[in-house]
This record gives structure tokens, C-alpha cells and sequence, in this order.
């Protein structure tokens, strides 16, 4: 079945997304207001906010404790009262980082999100062999990954496109099952017009037959 056009623009703007995230040489680890409202609503941050850990800068094993302390430390930057002259942003640099907060401390969700976070360095660490073995077969010792810094970069941005494609894919089959919610209601409506249209006519026959 061919793609449709919505799907196909979708998947263009996730592979630019994808190419911006590839040039990042570091982790945001800025900590003034402005940086960091820039951070969270920069393009690509629609991606990017879906792992809640991304938006808290913090490890998937960091403690409730840590969690709670990154939280307020972020909060007090990029809260809009403290940010008069960009209020609009600040707030919503603010609700994504409640949105955030709230996920990890959903004790049902986290797990979820922890599962992914496995996957994507799971799926990482895959690319990564396969591309160890090419490399030996070409007579090399090893891959630029090898670099810690490079290997953390790389587990990232696998990590950030498995997020991006589970969402794309979560709102395609919801869009899906809106439409054919809309269908069978459409189809309902019909039956329901045919019965009374039936009914209409049966009284009217009943009456001329009397």
C-alpha cells in the first residue's frame, strides 16, 4: 500500500530533524533561563521532549531525590515569572518540563519510558556490531564510536529516533482509528435515517389504506 502524502511529510521532517540532532558535538548542559527555554522549545523539541529524561538532562537511573532537586533547579530558570520579557515561552518551556516531571514520577509510565531508553541503546549497540564486523572486514581495528564521547552521542540519537518513531507511528494508528470511528458513525447516522425514512412511510401508507 502506497503512503500517503501526510505520512511521507512526516517522514521528511523527522529525517531533517534526525540530520540537526547528528550535528549536536555535546549535551546541553547550559543552565541560564534563556538557554534553557531555548533548549526546550528549540526545532526538533517535539522529538526530543518525548523522552522525559531529555527534558530533566538526567540519567534513567537517577533517584527520586535527584529528580526532584534537577526539577526545582530547572523550574526556578524557566519559570514564567521569572521571565517577564519571554513569559509566552517560559510557559511553555515550563509545561513541558511539568509534563516531564509528572511522567517520571507515573510509576506505570516511567517503566515504559525506561523500556525504550533500554531499547534504543539495545538497538545502538546492534548498528554498533554490525558495523565493528564491516570495519574488521576492511582490514580496520576499530570505529569512531569506540570514542566514549562519540558512543554516548550515538546511543542518543538512536535513542531520540526510536522516541520520534514510536510517537509517529502512535499518532498515525490514532488518526487511523478516529477515521474509522468516523466511518461507522457515518454509517450509523445512514441506518438510522433509513429506519425512520421506513417508519415515515409505513404511517403514511397505513393512513392511505384507511
Amino acid at each position: 500500500m502506497a503512503a500517503s502524502s501526510s505520512e511521507i511529510n512526516l517522514d521528511g521532517r523527522l529525517e531533517n530533524f534526525m540530520q540537526e540532532v547528528k550535528t549536536i558535538e555535546q549535551r546541553d548542559s547550559v543552565l541560564t533561563s534563556k538557554q534553557q527555554i531555548d533548549r526546550l522549545l528549540k526545532p526538533g523539541s517535539t522529538y526530543l521532549n518525548l523522552n522525559p529524561f531529555e527534558v530533566l538532562m538526567l540519567p534513567p537511573e537517577s533517584t527520586p531525590e535527584q529528580i526532584k532537586k534537577q526539577y526545582r533547579r530547572l523550574s526556578i530558570l524557566i519559570h514564567p515569572d521569572k521571565n517577564a520579557d519571554d513569559r509566552d515561552r517560559a510557559q511553555n518551556a515550563f509545561d513541558e518540563l511539568n509534563k516531564a516531571y509528572k511522567l517520571v514520577n507515573d510509576e506505570k509510565e516511567v517503566v515504559k519510558v525506561k523500556e525504550m531508553i533500554n531499547e534504543g541503546k539495545a538497538l545502538a549497540e546492534q548498528k554498533l556490531s554490525e558495523k565493528r564486523k564491516q570495519a574488521r572486514k576492511e582490514g580496520k581495528m576499530t570505529i569512531e564510536e569506540d570514542d566514549p564521547d562519540v558512543y554516548t552521542k550515538y546511543v542518543r540519537t538512536t535513542t531520540i529516533k526510536l522516541f520520534a518513531d514510536y510517537e509517529l507511528r502512535r499518532k498515525h494508528l490514532e488518526k487511523r482509528d478516529t477515521m474509522e470511528r468516523k466511518r461507522q458513525r457515518e454509517q450509523e447516522i445512514k441506518q438510522e435515517e433509513s429506519v425512520k425514512k421506513k417508519k415515515e412511510w409505513d404511517k403514511k401508507w397505513e393512513v392511505r389504506k384507511n
